[in-house]
């Protein structure tokens, strides 16, 4: 049982575990709005949880388990910051939550600028977990553990499927030695309108029109290894158009 004056005991403190990307990131965010950031040493773990109010372990995915399970149970809440992992990886800690930043964290610079610039962030478990929000000037939103795998396979579409696609618009420009920065504006002004209207009604384009000479003239233009990803989301296209794709293009 969480006793209702830890919880509500304002954050002072937080060890960080993890000094990649994303646990670099957290510590440069927190230190900056006045936390007191101590980071661990991965050889010692048995005491981080003694003698602060957080512990946040940011390492990758497969070993939050077992880094959760070499610190022994004290006063600190620990928390993850896995986007996909349950609350359940952080046993024996009674008091446990996560805390996963809706965002891209290319570097520890520019990862705290972004957690500290009205961020969204998925959370669950300890009341610890929105109070770290608080903090940064974020926005808090609840992902229960059974849907975490839904909700990381969201965040990975929205910025790992992203990037592919942009790898696939730097090879063609570069088969034709355009910059490709118009077409960066382009997708910069399409996500502007998706935020805007929904991505039905943002939607452009020949399959949207229904054009399937404009398609064909597109898959014979492309190499072979390009073909594959673009008939894949041309059946994504073709949902959210309402229509059906010819055959002879599936």
């Amino acid at each position: 049982m969480v006793d209702r004056d830890a919880t509500s005991k304002p954050l002072t403190s937080v060890r960080i575990v993890g000094t990649g990307r994303s646990g670099g990131s957290f510590a440069g965010a927190l230190a900056s709005v006045g936390l007191d950031v101590k980071v661990a040493d991965r050889h010692d773990l048995s005491t981080a949880a003694s003698d602060v109010d957080l512990v946040m372990i940011c390492t990758p995915d497969d070993v939050i388990s077992e880094v959760a399970r070499s610190i022994d149970p004290g006063p600190a809440v620990v928390a993850h910051c896995s986007g996909s992992r349950r609350l359940d990886v952080l046993a024996p800690h009674g008091r446990r939550c996560s805390v996963h930043p809706l965002m891209s964290l290319p570097n520890p610079t520019i990862g705290a600028a972004r957690l500290l610039d009205g961020c969204r962030f998925a959370v669950a478990g300890d009341p610890a977990g929105p109070a770290v929000v608080s903090l940064l000037g974020g926005i808090a939103f609840g992902v229960a553990d059974d849907d975490r795998a839904t909700y990381h396979a969201a965040a990975s579409v929205a910025a790992n499927h992203l990037v592919a696609l942009c790898s696939e618009v730097e090879a063609l420009a570069g088969r034709l030695d355009i910059d490709p920065a118009g077409f960066w504006r382009m997708m910069q002004t399409t996500l502007t309108d998706v935020a805007e209207r929904g991505a039905t009604a943002a939607l452009t384009g020949p399959i949207a029109r229904g054009d399937w000479a404009t398609v064909r003239a597109h898959l014979d233009a492309l190499d072979k290894d390009q073909r594959e990803p673009y008939i894949a989301l041309a059946r994504v296209v073709a949902r959210v158009a309402g229509r059906v794709l010819p055959s002879d293009l599936t």
